[in-house]
């Protein structure tokens, strides 16, 4: 069985991004690239001037998304990733922002080149579900 197969499958892709430190060190990297890069400026006006809550939400939601602790329903509850985010105008554009500073943060750890790019792929399906919800929203 490939490696690849095997990302999604109990904890094989919590283990592959190094547990929470792993995770945790994305979720820097991530918001530090958003930070930064011009291409994001509108999706990180969306977060509050101090990212502390939202680092610990997304490093808590990745943990149990991708395997591990169920760390974000222990702390905050169940999510709706298309309802969590429906208090902000989410398109196309902010998508590809926010992906673009993901692909920028997964690029930067030190994960083999198949995890780092099935990772990729799997987030792009909640970021284009939260595209559809809001699309719909704005249909009503």
């Amino acid at each position: 069985m490939s490696q690849m197969l095997e990302y999604g499958q109990q904890d094989a892709s919590y283990q592959a991004a190094g547990g929470l430190e792993g995770i945790r060190q994305l979720v820097d990297d991530f918001y530090l690239v958003m930070d930064q890069a011009d291409m994001a400026k509108e999706i990180r006006a969306m977060h509050a001037e101090d990212l502390s809550a939202a680092r610990d939400k997304l490093s808590c939601f990745l943990s149990g998304w991708l395997g591990g602790p169920r760390l974000y329903q222990e702390r905050y509850g169940q999510i709706s990733i298309p309802g969590f985010h429906a208090r902000w105008p989410i398109g196309e554009s902010q998508r590809d922002a926010w992906l673009d500073c993901m692909a920028e943060a997964i690029a930067r750890q030190p994960w083999t080149p198949a995890f780092k790019h099935y990772l990729l792929q799997q987030l792009r399906i909640p970021a284009e579900r939260v595209v559809q919800a809001a699309q719909a929203r704005r249909q009503l």
